[in-house]
């Protein structure tokens, strides 16, 4: 399978985020766009929401999505999400935290790396991937 490319049966993405974001809509398009259904619920108790997912404050991305039992957080390449769906580890989701200048739905010129967290119920974040 190509880390370019959904899986073969479309997987279906809840989205919640603020309901004044932009770029969140863009996500939600970009995941559209790579094979995915999504279905936004705009909230304003975004960062209880992610909290309540295990992320912790200084790891929350500007929406949270939930994936076939994963919490994906912020602006997540699709190679990073369809790796997570392919690899299936024991994690409840990833992270990547703000949201950075050129990634996925945000716009602009990537600044550096992109650091994909793990999240995991009482674990300090790790890094799940560079890109």
């Amino acid at each position: 399978m190509s880390l370019n490319a959904a899986p073969a049966a479309a997987q279906e993405v809840t989205l919640y985020k603020n309901p004044q974001c932009g770029c969140c809509e863009s996500y939600a398009d970009y995941l559209r766009e790579n094979g995915f259904t999504v279905e936004v619920k705009p909230t304003h108790d975004l960062a209880q929401i992610s909290r309540d997912a295990g992320i912790p404050d200084d790891f929350q991305g500007c929406h949270t999505g939930f994936l076939d039992d994963y919490v994906i957080s912020g602006h997540v390449p699709i190679d990073v999400v369809n790796r997570l769906l392919e690899e299936r580890p024991e994690i409840a989701g990833v992270t990547l935290p703000g949201m950075p200048l050129g990634s996925p739905g945000m716009g602009g010129a990537k600044q550096e790396p992109f650091k994909i967290y793990t999240v995991e119920e009482g674990v300090s974040p790790t890094v799940y991937s560079v890109e």
